[in-house]
């Protein structure tokens, strides 16, 4: 019995007319009474009191499926819930004098597939069932697609909480596994972070198997691959390692399949984000080591460049790996027009990264010393301070900016608009009025919030606010000095920065000259013929050069 287990008896002895025991976990116990305790990261160590399923796996006489129907029901019912959760559905019927049953979940099958099954099964007669009865159902009167022998338990247990169906035959300790699964799911839409004028209205939806195809479709090449892992002690979510064999470095692709396998915790309910955490995303760095995409023909182009793609089931979006801080600045709508075209929008694109990094700082900065003013730009600056400080009033602004934020997002959509405008039109011209803001500051923060939702990276947009607050902070502080300290530590953390052992700053730092050409400049397809060398690519050209 666990420390838990007796804190509750004594609660419950103490219930009648005494005064309540009050539970206290084991863990503050130790805590008072001076016994240090190991922290827990994020791999989760086995706990006895958690491994009920890693004990059953270890255990091999647990693990073998029962060749009686009635112990089988009796497993169910102690191990998944049978007759208490009502999804879950135990289907027995007699074909050639021989009990079958077929276990599934409801709302996870589908239930076209196994009505054809049980048609075809009743027809059978008990001198067509031969000795070795799993063998004549599972390989000539099952009339299924995908029917596979699991000879375990546990194993048995996956696949069905996965949506297939489990088919016992009575004495026999093997089960027939049938990939009949329904899940629930949309219809690719449009994704809403990576909308383009010209292109595909196709994104990801919340089942892998129909973002795998979607990406299939635009990759038929027999060299593709995907890799299935279950990651998660309860949730054992699917991820999907993709990745194509003849160009993706196998030392990359082995660290992150390594990776993935060594992460030990009890689910993925909130999928890739959380498995992000776990194998690539360590510490407070708020830039994001991984670019996020939910466009097929986005993932498409980079497994053809060399990259590493992550699906994980129930997440509209995949994980490209390994990543810089200049892929997350590229967008879709650049390669969708004329290359002229392209290259002045992404021109355009990195000025309003630019400014909502830097523009804020430098003003205050120049409003602190009017001296460091250049003379062409001797119109900036407030002919008044206004009731609250500078450094006060740019606070406010951005909390104002996320709070408007927020509540878009959290305000249904027949009524983002109205709030937008209120907030927007209203609160910010009152406020200007009575004195608390000064219009420059409301001017030069609209500015800066348009840079940032220009960044086509959700996560970096989101990095850029706090390194902007830090410069401000350093500014108001330490004036010019803290500008330039300030940025040359952001600088240097990022260049300090690796995304699978690849660097952050890439081709900044290290320099690359014609990789750096390429970001500033968006090339022509045909000519652009080479491969990123950072992915380390077995095969460098995209196309064979003409003599």
């Amino acid at each position: 019995m666990t420390d838990r287990e007796k804190d509750r008896d004594k609660d419950r002895e103490h219930s009648n007319g005494e005064p309540p025991y009050m539970y206290i976990p084991s863990e503050q116990k130790n805590k008072e009474q001076g016994i240090a305790i190991p922290t827990p990261a994020f791999e989760l160590t086995r706990e006895p009191s958690r491994t009920r399923k890693s004990e059953t796996k270890e255990n091999g006489k647990n693990d073998v499926i029962p060749d009686s129907l009635d112990e089988v029901y009796k497993r169910l019912e102690n191990e998944v819930g049978y007759k208490v959760s009502f999804d879950i559905v135990v289907r027995e019927m007699t074909f050639g004098e021989r009990r079958v049953a077929f276990f599934y979940m409801n709302g996870l099958a589908k239930d076209t597939i196994l009505t054809e099954i049980l048609k075809r099964l009743t027809y059978l007669q008990q001198d067509e069932i031969s000795s070795d009865a799993f063998h004549s159902f599972l390989n000539h009167y099952v009339p299924a697609a995908q029917a596979e022998k699991k000879e375990k338990w546990n194993e048995m247990l996956t696949f069905v909480l996965s949506g297939s169906t489990a088919m016992f035959i009575d004495k026999e300790s093997e089960v027939i596994i049938i990939d009949a699964k329904a899940f629930p799911a949309r219809n690719p839409e449009e994704p809403t972070l990576e909308r383009v004028v010209r292109g595909s209205r196709d994104g990801f939806v919340e089942t892998m198997m129909m973002n795998i195809s979607l990406v299939r479709r635009r990759l038929r090449d027999p060299q593709l691959r995907y890799e299935l892992v279950r990651v998660g002690e309860r949730t054992q979510s699917d991820v999907c390692i993709a990745y194509i064999n003849d160009l993706a470095d196998p030392e990359l692709v082995k660290s992150i399949k390594d990776k993935i396998e060594l992460v030990h915790i009890d689910g993925l309910p909130l999928a890739d984000k959380q498995l992000e955490e776990a194998t690539v995303q360590r510490g407070w760095n708020p830039f994001p080591l991984v670019r996020y995409s939910e466009r097929p023909d986005v993932v498409a182009a980079h497994l053809l460049e060399g990259n590493v793609v992550v699906f994980v089931d129930t997440s509209p979006s995949a994980m490209i790996l390994p990543t810089t801080f200049f892929d997350l600045v590229q967008h879709a709508e650049e390669n969708r027009q004329t290359p002229f075209i392209g290259t002045y929008l992404r021109w355009v694109r990195f000025l309003g990264i630019f400014s909502s990094l830097f523009l804020l700082p430098l003003w205050l900065l120049f409003v602190i010393h009017p001296e460091l003013k250049p003379q062409a730009l001797e119109f900036l600056g407030p002919e008044k301070i206004g009731k609250l400080p500078l450094i006060v009033q740019f606070l406010i602004v951005e909390v104002g900016v996320d709070l408007m934020r927020l509540a878009s997002v959290h305000t249904p959509s027949t009524l983002a608009t109205a709030v937008s405008l209120v907030a927007a039109i209203m609160v910010g011209d009152i406020a200007v009025k009575t004195g608390l803001f000064i219009n420059e500051v409301v001017l030069y923060m609209a500015i800066a919030a348009v840079g940032m939702f220009a960044t086509p990276s959700y996560e970096l947009g989101l990095a850029n606010r706090i390194v902007r607050l830090v410069l401000i902070l350093a500014v108001s502080i330490f004036h010019a000095p803290g500008f330039v300290v300030a940025t040359t530590a952001i600088l240097m953390m990022l260049c300090m920065q690796r995304s699978f052992n690849r660097p952050y700053m890439w081709p900044f730092i290290p320099f690359d000259y014609r990789a750096m050409w390429n970001i500033i400049v968006r090339k022509p397809v045909l000519k652009n013929r080479s491969r990123p060398n950072l992915l380390r690519p077995q095969q460098s050209d995209k196309m064979p050069r003409s003599e």
